[in-house]
């Protein structure tokens, strides 16, 4: 609610001070404005050659994914070759396992038997 009363007093008083001093408002408004046209233009062309920088390094960065890229796949192609080979690894000792006992076994079946 302050606010709200604080506002509409600076509006009043603005609105008479500009109508009071007309002519220094008039002066200020000749001095001002090639100003901010000035300093307009300069933040414009600065943001317009950071954007033209941007261009250049998102241009380069996706030459770079190109290649990223096929490494990945070689990486991912390496990792499926290892897990293949040690799923080979593994049935052949659960193999080895599996005769093993069967070898354990025969002889007590063999001595069951007599």
């Amino acid at each position: 609610m302050m606010a709200l009363a604080g506002g509409l007093i600076a509006l009043i008083l603005g609105i008479i001070g500009i109508v009071v001093w007309w002519g220094y408002f008039l002066q200020l408004l000749a001095a001002g404005v090639p100003i901010m046209l000035v300093l307009g233009g300069a933040l414009a062309t600065y943001l317009g050659i950071e954007e033209i920088k941007d261009k250049q390094a998102s241009d380069s960065f996706d030459t770079d994914t190109d290649d990223l890229k096929s490494e990945v796949a070689s990486l991912k192609e390496e990792i499926k070759g290892l897990k293949d080979t040690k799923i080979k690894e593994t049935k052949t000792e659960e193999i080895k396992i599996k005769e093993t006992k069967a070898e354990e076994t025969k002889p007590a079946a063999k001595e069951e038997k007599k």
